[in-house]
């Protein structure tokens, strides 16, 4: 099975996630199955249904994160510098509209692009890698091609 890398931010964010799926919704759901099969007939009770769709989903995404977590590799990315790599935390200005975007590249389980986390494998992320500071990258997305200089790189 292949690694998947994560930062140290994104692997606490998951971890905690996974340990508030345990420790507060799952017992939750279960108490609210129990309370709803108390009201009698479950064919139309409408409560019981809900609660056994939340249990399932719950449960589908608590095994998704220990699946990801075991299979984790954390990349400290403090210790890192020069050119774009993993876990760099990228400025750029869109060399047509000169609007400024900060992005990190993460992995993907972490990733969310409104809040500024891009995927590692998303074609702005793979285009940034092994880059310097001033250079232009040409990324075509599904907007069309886009041209976009590195103002700045940071790791943190």
């Amino acid at each position: 099975m292949d690694k998947i890398p994560l930062t140290r931010a994104g692997h606490t964010a998951l971890d905690k996630e996974l340990k508030q799926l345990k420790s507060v919704e799952r017992p939750a759901v279960i108490s609210a199955i129990s309370e709803a099969r108390e009201h009698g007939d479950l064919s139309e009770n409408a409560e019981y249904h809900a609660a056994r769709e939340k249990q399932s989903f719950i449960e589908g995404r608590i095994k998704e994160l220990e699946a990801i977590l075991g299979r984790a590799d954390v990349i400290d990315t403090s210790k890192m510098s020069g050119s774009i790599k993993f876990g760099a935390t990228v400025k750029l200005v869109d060399e047509d509209t000169d609007e400024e975007k900060t992005y990190q590249i993460v992995g993907e389980p972490e990733a969310d692009v409104e809040k500024g986390k891009l995927n590692v494998k998303s074609p702005l992320a793979r285009a940034l890698i092994g880059k310097e500071e001033g250079d232009s990258v040409e990324v075509r997305t599904p907007g069309g091609e886009k041209s976009y200089e590195i103002l700045s790189i940071t790791y943190g």
